[in-house]
């Protein structure tokens, strides 16, 4: 029978504290996109669906939200199969530099939002890339990238790479093994990888503001826009539903590595 123990019960009454300070303030948009009246006024005095169906039935709302997921997904594909390849080579190459290039790789994450942004704007300025799909895709691709690096270097680092020697005497070639057995042992880090590229890309704001054009913005540039104009509750409807996209993908990628666990 375990004991109680006062530094474990103080330890999980910590957690609790910094969960609920990081979480609820962003569950309070919720209740704010059904308010019944034209203004953010926490808690509402009256409810109602109305800035939902303003949401919905707004063609800039939905097609900012289609650009969002359009771009999301594209950048999804990319930069996972961008950050495999890259983690592969950083965990299995042999050569001077490996270092300053994984460092390089990762440099999005440090650097500052708006100085990308800025950098990005000149190139592709030049390019004519700015306010096109090509564009965003790319852009949101350097940023994601770092974010699917890290968890797929880790599984490789402690993926038992004699699995993969005994899979080419048997006579498998180079794509074969990484195919059936490479990758199936490391699709929980690219899961969880491919789900910080969709979430990193969905979300960003800063570098979209850049080479956003007229008739191209994202739903958080618009939300952005919205916010500088009026105070509309239907910027919180989109907020909810930013809110439950990204955790209905963060519970269905839990519950994917759980299962892979299970499965092992």
């Amino acid at each position: 029978m375990r004991t109680f123990s006062w530094g474990r019960a103080l330890m999980w009454a910590l957690c609790a504290l910094v969960g609920a300070w990081l979480v609820v303030p962003v569950l309070v948009v919720i209740p704010l996109s059904f308010t019944g009246k034209p203004s953010l006024k926490f808690p509402p005095d009256s409810w109602s669906t109305r800035w939902y169906a303003n949401f919905f039935g707004d063609t800039a709302w939905m097609s900012a939200l289609w650009t969002s997921l359009q771009v999301a997904l594209l950048v999804t594909v990319v930069a996972t199969a961008l950050g495999t390849a890259a983690a592969l080579g950083l965990t299995r190459a042999r050569v001077r530099g490996l270092g300053a290039a994984q460092g390089t790789m990762l440099a999005p994450m440090i650097v500052p939002g708006v100085v990308l942004a800025i950098g990005t704007y000149s190139v592709f300025l030049k390019l004519q890339l700015v306010g096109s799909l090509a564009g965003f895709v790319m852009a949101h691709t350097v940023l994601a990238l770092p974010f699917v690096v890290i968890p797929i270097t880790a599984s490789l680092r402690g993926f038992d790479r004699r699995l993969e020697s005994a899979a080419a005497s048997l006579g498998a070639g180079g794509w074969t093994t990484f195919r059936t057995v490479t990758l199936p042992l490391v699709a929980p880090g690219v899961a969880s990888g491919a789900l910080f590229a969709f979430v990193t890309s969905f979300d960003e704001v800063v570098v979209s503001l850049f080479i956003q054009s007229p008739y191209l913005q994202t739903l958080p540039v618009k939300m952005y826009a919205s916010v500088t104009r009026e105070t509309d509750p239907t910027i919180a409807a989109a907020a909810s539903m930013i809110i439950v996209l990204t955790t209905t993908l963060v519970f269905a990628a839990t519950f994917f590595v759980a299962r892979r666990s299970r499965v092992k």
